[in-house]
């Protein structure tokens, strides 16, 4: 039975002995056949509503263990048993009070069962906003199929204001896509052949065609409601603190209810019910729902505002990490530049030297190469077969064209050729603009540069500047010349750089950086996926890739690197806010427990099992109604 069902069983059923705490001090009205039909409602309670907090309480007394359910069972239980004797003695019954606790509890219950289930169904509707069909090309037609039908390697085509099917390539056509359903970017992304498309965003203006990568459960969508559901889901190391301090603090307050009885008994000489009622009410008041309901509001909330601004945070135990974090490190390359580098400068015999390089590079994905091949199609230059092809990390990669020993590479690659002084000389012009540049030679010397530059994004200054202004040291780590990397770092604001670093070795640079405190970096998450691993807290840039989302414990959806420092607000702001619910969890037992033990007696101050419950009630309501406001906390804008 559901939580909903049994909160309405129990306040239905609690209604007829409300209406007669009401009623009889003022008029004397009692309900027909008083304390028996008190019995039989509240035994139905106890048998059905309560039923769960006695099988927990149980459970974890076998166990020789104590948790937020005991409390609850021992004074639903002990209220109910004792005003069972009590009819047959002759002496006051309140059976209300079992009741009462058991609907205000649950009432807790039900509204953190409630905000769960919306935070849960506002990122389940993502998956609402899938096409359901698709134009899939079947035997040289376009023909409309269920989105169950398509294959991954099918071609597809989308019209304007039509959803994109699924996870594709664009292999034809261009148009502005609105993203902002998946990445929370609200100005349209302009795509061309060779993009990625997300599935369920929207073409805007032009028509497509489309192949199909991922499908089903493997697209971006239905991964980004996977990952949000685990981090809800997932336990901050904060709560381990709670899960200690409950074990410790649930047999601390039955020891206080106890001493509560008995000195009210049997030193200061009140009636039997009296000192029950106080004994039973600092066990319904410090029932530590609140405590419990700290850390999982805040995550749910937090994450679930990550994910509608295209921050995805993997766990509770990043967002501790990050408020420890003194160094930001960032790659350089798609992270803080554009990623799109491009062809400025040729010295040498332009035709050859590009023809020979590309030559080499036609294979290759990275991006320097990607640029050089670029500008080979664009002058139209016919590439020569390549044999004995070799790659040599870090350096760059050589063979052989024309029975000739060619090398392209960086400076390093080159340090025992013999380079013209001319060359060199322009070399170091070139670097000091902030252009990587990339040698050409044959047969052990070098006969041209290229020169290549990939601007810094526009925002990437301002983003460093906001963190700075939290006090966090930035540095870069790239593959890059010096020269080059320090002009780059110029630019945007970079504290410190450390250039010319092999891919393999940026984990172990990224460990050396660990030593004066923990270290978030920020890659792309294809090369850099052992530094996003080995850092303190491993952010990932642009999703587009399985290994972002696996490698990065945030992952960024858009390529915009001030999500780095809205990113850290909201995990420091949703960390700040459990310990904010946490410390007033305890303050309300602290305060809490010596009222219901009738410390303020005397003052005319005291407090029945049956407020007691809605006090604790009010307190779960307090902590969930808090975590809410994380919806509307302002986060740095870079």
């Amino acid at each position: 039975m559901t939580i909903t069902k049994r909160f309405w069983i129990s306040l239905v059923l609690s209604l007829p002995m409300l209406v007669q705490m009401v009623m009889m001090p003022l008029t004397g009205w009692m309900l027909p056949s008083g304390d028996w039909l008190s019995l039989i409602l509240t035994t139905i309670i106890m048998a059905i509503s309560a039923r769960p907090f006695l099988q927990s309480a149980y459970a974890s007394f076998k166990k020789h263990h104590s948790n937020m359910d005991t409390l609850v069972a021992v004074g639903t239980a002990t209220a109910y048993f004792f005003s069972i004797y009590a009819m047959f003695t002759k002496q006051a019954v309140f059976f209300e009070t079992a009741a009462f606790v058991t609907t205000f509890i649950l009432l807790g219950q039900v509204l953190e069962t409630n905000m769960r289930q919306n935070a849960s169904n506002a990122i389940e509707k993502l998956l609402d906003l899938q096409a359901t069909t698709a134009e899939v090309l079947r035997n040289g037609q376009f023909v409309e199929l269920p989105i169950n039908e398509v294959q991954v390697g099918d071609l597809l085509r989308v019209k304007p204001g039509q959803k994109i099917a699924v996870d594709g390539v664009i292999t034809d056509g261009g148009s502005s896509i609105d993203e902002s359903m998946v990445t929370g970017e609200s100005m349209p992304v302009t795509k061309k052949a060779g993009d990625a498309v997300i599935g369920a965003t929207i073409n805007q203006n032009g028509t497509l065609t489309y192949r199909a990568e991922k499908i089903g459960s493997d697209t971006m969508l239905s991964r980004i409601v996977d990952l949000v559901k685990k981090a809800q889901n997932s336990h901050a190391p904060i709560q381990n603190l709670t899960d200690r301090v409950s074990d410790i603090f649930v047999p601390i307050v039955m020891i206080v209810s106890i001493a509560t009885f008995l000195v009210w008994y049997v030193f200061l000489g009140a009636s039997i019910e009296q000192s029950l009622i106080f004994a039973v009410a600092v066990m319904v008041i410090a029932c530590p729902c609140a405590l419990g309901l700290a850390t999982p509001t805040a995550l749910m909330v937090g994450t679930g505002r990550g994910a509608k601004m295209g921050i995805l945070i993997k766990n509770g135990e990043v967002l501790e990490k990050v408020n420890e974090v003194k160094t930001v490190m960032f790659d350089k390359t798609g992270t803080i530049t554009v990623g799109q580098p491009k062809v400025t400068d040729v010295v040498g015999n332009r035709d050859e030297v590009i023809r020979l390089a590309a030559s080499l590079e036609a294979a290759s994905e990275h991006p320097l190469a990607i640029a050089i091949n670029q500008l080979a199609k664009q002058d139209q230059l016919a590439l020569a077969p390549v044999q004995d092809f070799k790659a040599i990390e870090g350096q760059g990669i050589t063979g052989v064209v024309a029975k000739k020993h060619i090398a392209v590479g960086n400076q390093r690659m080159f340090n025992e050729h013999q380079v013209p002084n001319e060359l060199t000389a322009q070399a170091t012009r070139l670097q000091n603009e902030a252009k990587t540049v990339v040698y050409v030679g044959v047969e052990q010397q070098v006969m041209g540069l290229i020169a290549i530059q990939d601007a810094p994004k526009p925002t990437s200054k301002a983003a460093i500047a906001a963190l700075k202004q939290r006090g966090l040291k930035t540095v870069m780590l790239t593959g890059d010349n010096q020269r080059v990397a320090d002009a780059i770092a110029s630019q945007v604001g970079i504290d410190d750089v450390i250039a010319e670093v092999l891919p393999s070795e940026k984990a172990t640079y990224v460990k050396q950086l660990q030593a004066n405190g923990m270290v978030a970096f920020v890659g792309d998450g294809i090369n850099d996926a052992p530094a996003l691993t080995t850092a303190d807290v491993g952010i990932a840039m642009g999703a587009g890739t399985d290994i972002a989302i696996e490698s990065g414990g945030i992952v960024l959806m858009r390529n915009d690197l001030r999500d780095v420092d809205r990113a850290l607000s909201l995990s420091r702001k949703t960390f700040n806010r459990i310990k904010l619910n946490l410390f007033w969890a305890f303050i309300y037992n602290v305060i809490g427990i010596p009222i219901a033990a009738g410390v303020f007696y005397g003052l005319g101050i005291i407090l029945s099992p049956e407020i007691a419950g809605a006090a604790m009630a009010l307190s779960s309501i307090s902590v969930v109604a808090s975590s809410l406001l994380l919806n509307k906390s302002k986060l740095t804008n870079a």
